[in-house]
């Protein structure tokens, strides 16, 4: 996988996990401030679109990560 394919894997898998622990009757339901970890994750790709630069994206290829399209 390249490594905006991670990024963008990660990032969904995130959104997933924290709303599933935020939503009230979900059987992880843990508090509804994971919502504050939602919102992050979705800051963090607004950023990244205006800017052309992810955190998560280096880190991945620091790790080994191809880079490209």
């Amino acid at each position: 996988m390249k490594s905006w394919q991670i990024v963008r894997l990660v990032a969904g898998l995130f959104i997933l996990l924290s709303l599933a622990m935020a939503i009230p009757g979900s059987p992880l339901f843990l508090s509804q401030w994971w919502l504050a970890f939602t919102a992050f994750v979705g800051l963090n790709l607004l950023q990244s679109a205006l800017t052309g630069w992810c955190l998560m994206e280096t880190i991945v290829r620091k790790l080994g990560a191809q880079s490209g399209c």
